[in-house]
């Protein structure tokens, strides 16, 4: 009976059901402790009452995941990496709100006359990077599908334009 009252899910937070423990937390947190800190400190100075230890992991999940909403919002300005959300192994951004183009056209919506390639002159560009910061510039004009390849010394505009200036 016991086995299946422990596989029930979502389990309670350790946090949500131990508010000495929790308020002791929030006060670490907001002196600006590192949850690995408190972790280890609440290790030592409770190390016979296990009921009083919690894992650094615990904390994180108690102030990222909201829906627990055991631990204050405010509390996580006081950490010392400044994200909205927190870095899983993997390392993934999916989901952050990072990297996005504004005010993105999509290839889709491009006008029907660069897509029959009637006119010469129009130049597509792209830029490849290999190891060891290595870059090359790629230039396809569009209708006669001329490709010019130009190495270049950095990925930045300014390296970009001048390799281009200099080669056309």
């Amino acid at each position: 009976m016991r086995a299946l009252t422990q596989i029930l899910r979502p389990k309670p937070c350790l946090l949500s059901q131990h508010p000495i423990l929790r308020d002791l937390v929030a006060e670490k947190l907001a002196l600006e402790w590192s949850p690995v800190q408190i972790s280890g400190w609440l290790s030592s100075e409770y190390d016979t009452d296990t009921s009083m230890q919690i894992s650094h992991d615990t904390i994180y999940k108690s102030l990222f995941i909201q829906a627990r909403g055991v631990l204050k919002r405010e509390l996580i300005s006081h950490l010392r990496s400044n994200r909205t959300m927190r870095r899983g192994k993997t390392r993934t951004t999916a989901g952050q709100p990072r990297g996005q183009i504004i005010d993105v056209v999509s290839i889709s919506e491009r006008p029907a006359k660069v897509e029959d390639r009637a006119v010469p002159g129009h130049w597509e560009g792209d830029l490849i990077s290999g190891q060891g910061n290595t870059h090359m510039a790629t230039l396809v004009e569009c209708a006669s599908r001329f490709v010019m390849l130009v190495k270049i010394e950095g990925k930045d505009t300014n390296s970009v334009v001048g390799a281009m200036k200099w080669h056309i």
